[in-house]
């Protein structure tokens, strides 16, 4: 993407000076973080918006209504695993590594796995998801952290400015990939599509290298490092709980009784498990102080919120893609274009309105009338029923209409209404999540705010098959009152949640 670069003072105390060179006013090195970012995303969205129609169609057997559900519970659990790891690699920069050499080791894997992708082998594409799925964990909440990091001395207003610049940047490649590797993956090879998201990665990866001296010495060191004793202990544990899942694996397949529906189960479990562990570790931990306490319980209900928001939203990967695919009119003329395509539409709404939200919080803020963050919470949570209301009638349409599909306007009104819910939740959630955070915990505070969407997704290994059972309809309609009815309690005790939130605003 090209940078409009402007002069301008940077923040003490981040990377810069008066005399250096701003990115549209903020620090240098937002522009080395956001455009590896954007590569990062060109190579997760040209792959998701693969994933699902190709397990239909390269990889599952059967009947086509048993193969759908299949692949929407598989992606649901993928994305789970995804973003799992974010926790486990926020605890690598936190206690290992520092966030500068997480981020890159966890960008080498990620294009590794692209590649192995690209292997027309049904073993080496489940490996290679394995791969993307470590080296995001390593790269996501760091690369993220890094960003609240270049605004430790600043305002709210333009913190929440800079996350929202980052939101729309790294949405560029996300709009491109499924326009590319989507026509290429559909039209011409799966593998080749495959291949052209690992290139994207790996181009994100240079970027990282070249653009690092913008960075300072932000992610350089781990902050709370972990001693030898620690790092055995972990090393114990990493390997017995590895040992576990490989042992249980395995008598699975001898007994000749496995099934996905079992790693769908796992998952599911785990996906609300390991935050309830996780957040009961963190306030046991002597590292956390008094006075962070209640800071922590309010991020604890910002994080239940945003697990019914992702698990919502990122159906879009998997039961919208089938419903794109299946039961939209995709003819331009008379050529049908890619289902893939609609994973653009999403990114090119970001990148319309996110330069729009960050001028409009600027400015509400200026005359002390910005909605405060609960509030944004829950007209996330209001909008993304909406999507799903809207949802409701698209599958009615469907059901109704002589040819049993519909336009493509009802998911084009979906993403629209989903993405005004995201730019009030996503971006404001991870500003948050590096305000709300203890100075000793940023990384794994990260963490957890991605760990929400793995949760989400891991439910979604359950609740999508509802989809089958209930019918397009009664599924998403269901959904859109429950979603609404999150909304208006999170509001009630809005004045609770920002009593904990102290000075953090």
């Amino acid at each position: 993407m090209a940078s409009s670069l402007t002069k301008d003072s940077a923040t003490p105390g981040t990377p810069g000076n008066g005399t250096e060179k701003t990115f549209f006013g903020h620090p240098r090195g937002l522009a080395t973080l956001f455009m590896t970012e954007m590569w990062e995303r060109f190579s997760w969205y040209g792959m998701r918006g693969l994933l699902t129609l190709y397990l239909i169609a390269g990889v599952l057997d059967g009947p086509l209504e048993d193969r759908e559900a299949l692949a929407a519970a598989i992606y649901g659990v993928y994305n789970a695993l995804v973003y799992m790891l974010a926790m486990p690699g926020g605890w690598v920069a936190d206690r290992l590594w520092g966030a500068r050499k997480a981020v890159l080791v966890g960008g080498i894997v990620i294009a590794a796995g692209h590649f192995v992708l690209a292997i027309p082998a049904d073993a080496a594409f489940f490996f290679g998801l394995l791969l993307i799925a470590i080296g995001t964990g390593l790269l996501k909440p760091n690369i993220s952290a890094m960003v609240g990091d270049l605004y430790k001395q600043s305002e709210s207003a333009r913190r929440d400015a800079g996350f929202t610049l980052f939101y729309m940047a790294i949405n560029i490649g996300g709009f491109a990939a499924p326009l590319i590797v989507g026509t290429v993956g559909e039209k011409v090879d799966w593998h080749l599509g495959f291949a052209l998201a690992g290139i994207g990665m790996a181009l994100a990866v240079v970027q990282y290298v070249l653009g690092g001296r913008h960075l300072g010495d932000i992610g350089k060191v781990a902050p709370t490092p972990a001693s030898p004793e620690e790092k055995r202990a972990v090393g114990r544990k990493v390997a017995l709980w590895a040992l576990v899942a490989v042992v249980a694996l395995v008598v699975d397949l001898l007994l000749g009784t496995f099934h996905v529906d079992h790693v769908v189960n796992v998952m599911a479990v785990l996906g609300v498990v390991v935050p309830i562990v996780y957040f009961a570790v963190m306030f046991r931990s002597p590292a956390l102080g008094r006075s962070e306490r209640p800071k922590v319980v309010a991020f604890m209900w910002f994080f239940i919120t945003a697990v019914l928001f992702w698990m919502i939203y990122d159906q879009s990967g998997s039961l919208l893609t089938i419903f794109a695919d299946g039961k939209t009119d995709r003819m331009i003329g008379g050529w049908e274009f890619p289902a893939s395509w609609f994973q653009s539409v999403n990114p090119a709404y970001i990148i319309i309105l996110a330069p729009l939200f960050a001028s409009l919080w600027t400015w509400l803020a200026k005359r002390n009338k910005e909605p405060n963050t609960v509030t944004k919470f829950a007209l996330a949570m209001l909008l993304i029923a909406g999507s799903f209301g809207i949802m409701g009638l698209a599958g009615a349409a469907a059901a109704n209409s002589e040819t049993g599909k519909v336009t493509v306007f009802w998911l084009l009104a979906v993403y629209l209404v989903q993405t005004l819910g995201e730019m009030c939740l996503s971006p404001v959630g991870l500003s948050l999540s590096t305000k709300l955070a203890p100075a000793q915990f940023v990384s794994q505070i990260m963490g957890l705010w991605f760990l929400a969407t793995s949760t989400g997704n891991a439910l979604n290994g359950w609740v999508t098959k509802l989809n089958s059972v209930l019918g397009d309809t009664v599924y998403y309609t269901m959904w859109a009152i429950i979603a609404a009815v999150a909304g208006v309690c999170f509001m009630l005790a809005s004045r609770r949640i920002r009593a904990l939130m102290g000075d953090v605003k």
